[in-house]
């Protein structure tokens, strides 16, 4: 049995209304996973080209969200294992500067704790608790069970908490 070409299924309209809500939340995620803006966009783009591709295998419209965000989630993941080189980029002076003091020392804030977090972590606190996803959701998004989802939001909330409380004794 042939099946009918994307085009065919929904409408650009259609396509807008199901994703165009959610697009906002991606970026969001992609931040979150990425801790770069100019690369979060970029695989927001290339999400929602590959959520246009693929929409013929959306099954239910009202998991439209969570789709998208797994397929965000999934291109992230590509981004970084792309650009392997540019995770410690950060960690080391520029050429030519020596260590100064001020590259060492860190104030105490949740968004240089959360950037100290796997990618996944940062994925799992971002979906549950600023997108404010239901569990499920959460679930299908990372593309692991509810029970695994739940795990991981709370060893993720853990690492946060050690994170804040080892940055808060140096």
């Amino acid at each position: 049995m042939d099946v009918p070409a994307t085009a065919d299924l929904v409408s650009t309209g259609d396509f807008d209304s199901l994703v165009g809500p959610h697009i906002d939340s991606g970026y969001r995620l992609a931040v979150a996973m990425l801790a770069d803006p100019d690369e979060a966009r970029d695989a927001v783009q290339e999400a929602a080209v590959k959520a246009w591709r693929s929409l013929g295998r959306l099954r239910d419209p009202r998991q439209a969200r969570s789709w998208y965000l797994s397929i965000v989630a999934n291109q992230c993941r590509s981004t970084m294992r792309r650009h392997w080189w540019r995770l410690g980029r950060n960690e080391l002076p520029a050429v030519g500067r020596a260590w100064r003091e001020d590259d060492v020392v860190r104030t105490l804030d949740i968004a240089t704790a959360m950037r100290r977090l796997g990618p996944d972590d940062r994925a799992a606190l971002q979906l549950r608790f600023y997108l404010d996803l239901p569990l499920e959701e959460v679930a299908r998004t990372l593309g692991v069970s509810t029970s695994a989802a739940r795990s991981r939001i709370y060893r993720a909330a853990a690492r946060l908490g050690l994170e804040l409380t080892q940055e808060d004794l140096s």
